[in-house]
């Protein structure tokens, strides 16, 4: 009798001791969940599984519970990311400008700005088309150097001028081709001119001076035409775009020549 007694208390003892380690346990849950680092961490979990809209609500969550956080300024970080990633460009902007405006000293400052620049470069439309994003592009990017010069970022916006500039002299391309056809040489010359004088850098310059070269040609502009030609030679000489331009000199020459034999003949 007195050892089912002494068993009893044992059991007992025994059960009151694991219910007091899950108390226990689910106690240290919850101050666990209770931590602005521990929700992050979840709601980056599910971000890497790519859930996110529920990301996105534990984001926001954590910037309810804990708004003068670390992991507050972290995740609203995040959604204007995931805004980026499922191309709501506009709300992506809006959200990074917030980010500025709340917190102008960031250590991260440089990567908002950039995402930014992102934003609007992946906005880019086909140089036939209008370039509205083309100048938003090129001016954000342009912040990013000017403002953190040093920034890892910085490589990449250079890089990233390069291109938007290339689109732009794309279109530039494309609408003096458009005036050339239909004989408004001017205003094809004009176009021609912006992409030699401001878009030097592009693949677009040579054909830009041959068209030019064209257009002189056209107009009865002879020598503008050959010192064109010889400019495209000077910097260009391997280009397609120099024989084009090379071919249409040499056979004005040949012109001129032919003309002053006839003169020459009637004149003795």
């Amino acid at each position: 009798m007195i050892k089912k007694i002494i068993c009893l208390i044992l059991l007992y003892l025994c059960i009151s001791c694991s219910n007091n380690n899950s108390n226990l346990d689910i106690n240290n849950n919850k101050n666990l969940l209770s931590e602005p680092e521990t929700l992050y961490k979840l709601a980056k979990i599910n971000f890497d599984e790519q859930n996110f809209e529920l990301s996105r609500e534990q984001f926001k969550e954590i910037k309810k519970l804990f708004p003068l956080s670390n992991e507050a300024i972290q995740s609203e970080i995040m959604i204007a990311f995931i805004n980026y990633i499922q191309m709501d460009y506009d709300n992506a902007i809006l959200n990074y400008r917030r980010i500025i405006d709340k917190y102008p000293s960031h250590k991260d400052l440089d990567y908002i700005y950039y995402m930014i620049a992102m934003c609007n470069y992946e906005q880019l439309q086909n140089e036939a088309l209008d370039g509205y994003y083309n100048d938003l592009a090129l001016n954000s990017f342009d912040q990013v150097i000017k403002r953190f010069p040093d920034s890892k970022y910085s490589k990449d916006s250079r890089q990233k001028i390069i291109l938007v500039k290339s689109n732009i002299a794309a279109k530039h391309m494309e609408i003096g081709r458009f005036y050339l056809d239909n004989q408004k040489y001017i205003a094809a010359l004009n176009r021609f001119k912006i992409v030699v004088d401001d878009f030097s850098m592009t693949k677009f310059t040579p054909e830009a001076l041959h068209r030019m070269v064209e257009i002189y040609y056209e107009m009865g502009m002879y020598e503008d035409s050959k010192n064109t030609a010889a400019l495209l030679g000077y910097n260009y000489p391997e280009s397609k775009w120099y024989k084009y331009s090379y071919n249409l000199v040499e056979q004005n020459d040949s012109e001129e020549t032919f003309l002053k034999k006839i003169r020459n003949f009637f004149d003795g």
